[in-house]
Formats: structure tokens, sequence, C-alpha cells
């Protein structure tokens, strides 16, 4: 039997994403975004509102990073999600964490997250229905130690996700199957 539930952003997993840029005196603003996905290969959308001091700085400088926050660093994660940086220009400085200049855009890459799409703001869609922020990535890093045979090994990234119904995160580590391969068992 199914039971009727409170309309909430269902979806689960919601990618924890950091959401990068320079402030305008150069000093590092990240948020948490999980309401962000690839809208086509190559380019990235993100459903933020315009009051974002990182929608502002993307506007500004025409350039974001995105990184996926894993479980090592999921208090500090959450805490760009629950301070907002047009209240604290210093918040990054307060998270203890390190970034560098990107090499391909005018924004940061946070050294601790272990993957980083680096990104040219192409719009924003502000319509009661738009996505918000789009870039097209022009960039991909990660980090050595979640590199096996020169690919990405996620189960070494310890991504999280967000889980809407009860706010929690959970780590995203194992594999459990075969993607464009399994399902073919049932094709026959």
């Amino acid at each position: 039997m199914r039971k009727k539930l409170n309309i909430t952003e269902g979806i689960f997993p919601m990618p924890v994403l950091m959401v990068a840029t320079y402030n305008e005196d150069g000093s590092v603003n990240v948020m948490n975004a999980a309401w962000g996905t690839m809208q086509e290969r190559g380019n990235v959308a993100l459903n933020l509102t315009e009051t974002h001091k990182t929608v502002k700085n993307i506007k500004a400088r025409g350039a974001f990073t995105v990184s996926i926050a894993d479980a090592a660093h999921v208090v500090e994660a959450d805490y760009f999600g629950v301070e907002s940086g047009n209240k604290a220009a210093d918040k990054f400085e307060k998270s203890g964490l390190t970034a560098v200049r990107s090499e391909a855009v005018d924004a940061p890459v946070i050294n601790e997250f272990p993957i980083c799409l680096e990104c040219e703001f192409i719009e924003y869609q502000g319509s009661g229905y738009g996505c918000g922020v789009i870039g097209k990535v022009v960039n991909v890093t990660a980090d050595e130690r979640v590199i096996v045979n020169g690919r990405i090994d996620m189960s070494l990234v310890n991504a999280i996700a967000f889980d809407p119904y009860t706010h929690g995160y959970y780590k995203v580590s194992e594999r459990v199957g075969e993607a464009f391969k399994d399902g073919l068992a049932l094709k026959k």
C-alpha cells in the first residue's frame, strides 16, 4: 500500500555540488547547491536564484566551478549551504579549505574536493520554469587519489548526496551494476 506524502523536492539522490566563484575583491565564495545537473553533454544547469551572491559573482566574472562534495568534507559542504555569501564575505576562510585559480576560467578550484568542473557562464534563465545558471564545462580536473588506470573511480570519491525527505547526507560509494549492459539481459 502506498501513502500520500507532502510535496517536496523529492528526487533522491540529489547531488551536493559546491559552486565556487570569486567575489569583487578576489576572495573565494562557495555555495552548496543540490539543484544542479548536466543539461546535455558539456553543459551544467544550476537552479539558483539571482539573490545568491554566487549568481551575482557568476554574472560579473563570466565563470564558475562546480565541485562534487565528498564525505570527508561534509561539515564544510553543509556550512557553505547554511551561511550566505551576502552576509559573510569570509565564509570560505572560515571553512579552512584552500583553493587555486582555475587554469581555464576566472574562478577558484577547491583543492579538497575530488572532482571539479570548470565552467564558462552561458546565460541566466530567470523565467518561472527556467533553470537559473547555465554554464559550459571547459575543463574537468580530479585529484590523483581518485583516479585508477586513467579514469575516475567513484568509489574512491565518496561523493555525498542530499536526502530531501529527512535532510540527511549519504555517501554514494558502492558500484552495484554496469550501465548500458546489465539491462540487456531483459532485452532478449
